[in-house]
């Protein structure tokens, strides 16, 4: 494993790190488990997020007893001040931590959640708070809009970025990676399975290696999951043709039907939630069913507010057929919850 310092803060990481939000479907015992036996392969870069239910709970079950070992990056969705104080000490308590190392304000995507962080009131006036009082260490953010995390990282007021990225959505290395370099942002991976999309640990991981100033945080469920990943770091990094083959098959398979999430597609003018709505599957692959259809019950229940006006259809870059997709992926919600015993 190798270390690096994450971008202009002081904190040492991890070459990859932990996603905190797979443990999501374990145990607390075993998910402690599979966090410390982690650290133990060398990994000491912890992702988390106050919306992700237990999993700050678990972490802080982990290494609550060895603090100072890890780097533990967390965020809030929140866009007011109050808000935003709330998720920050409960994180607090959640993590057994009277610090964070990264605080991020999570999914800046659109112009209107910008201008209600910055306002009077926002949340940045209480995060920057608490970095003065040292409960924050560094300040993040995040989002799934590139040109959003362009204007973003512009700003100066951030310490590190987090953008998904990888061999499916290689955009961000044309503009936004190179700004972040340029400023010295920190550079955090979301999605390097393009949100479980991509089922080829080997392949996805070639792809990240070659930008070594990335950092992917991976999501763990398992002792496995985490010596596969682990191993493809332990040899020498070699992109063969057939790899680069292999990388464009999937992309001629994902692309014309695969949510990136950019949600140029919102607002919905009747309040359906779009961008989580066509990511069910996914999520339901992740966290399993049992636990997906409460974690996506909001988005997936305003799904039968579609009248199939078809506003979202010439938003989507890539000509998605929204309105058909999302019901598909509502049958299967129901279908999951009626296994589950919840109609």
């Amino acid at each position: 494993m190798q270390y690096r310092i994450l971008g202009k803060t002081d904190l040492t990481v991890s070459e990859v790190g932990f996603g905190g939000i797979p443990i999501l479907r374990l145990p607390a015992s075993e998910a402690v488990k599979i966090l410390q036996y982690s650290l133990e392969r060398g990994i000491t870069f912890y992702d988390t997020a106050n919306a992700y239910k237990d999993s700050e709970d678990k972490i802080g079950q982990a290494f609550g007893h060895c603090r100072t070992k890890v780097v533990i990056a967390t965020k809030t969705g929140r866009r007011d001040a109050a808000g935003a104080t709330t998720h920050l000490e409960n994180s607090l308590r959640m993590l057994r931590s009277d610090y964070i190392d990264l605080y991020q304000l999570h999914q800046v995507s659109q112009e209107k959640d910008w201008q209600a962080i910055t306002a009077p009131g926002g949340a940045l006036e209480a995060v920057v708070k608490a970095r003065e009082q040292g409960k924050i260490r560094h300040l993040g953010i995040t989002s799934h809009n590139l040109a959003m995390a362009i204007k973003l990282v512009k700003t100066g007021l951030f310490e590190t970025i987090q953008f998904p990225f990888n061999f499916i959505e290689q955009e961000p290395k044309e503009e936004l990676h190179k700004i972040a370099k340029e400023m010295n942002l920190g550079n955090i991976v979301m999605k390097p399975f393009a949100g479980g999309a991509l089922d080829n640990a080997a392949l996805a991981f070639k792809f990240l290696r070659q930008y070594p100033e990335a950092i992917p945080i991976p999501g763990f469920d398992s002792v496995a999951s985490i010596d596969e990943i682990l191993t493809i770091y332990e040899k020498p990094n070699q992109v063969k043709p057939e790899d680069l083959a292999a990388m464009e098959e999937y992309r001629r398979e994902l692309g014309q039907r695969f949510c990136r999430r950019c949600e140029y597609c919102q607002p919905c003018p009747h309040g359906v939630m779009i961008t989580p709505a066509m990511g069910y599957p996914i999520v339901a692959k992740r966290m399993s069913p049992q636990v997906s259809i409460e974690f996506s019950k909001a988005a997936m229940e305003s799904v039968t507010n579609c009248v199939e006006c078809g506003a979202c259809l010439p938003r989507c870059p890539y000509e998605l057929a929204i309105p058909q997709i999302i019901r598909k992926n509502y049958e299967m919600f129901t279908e999951h919850r009626r296994l589950a015993g919840r109609n």
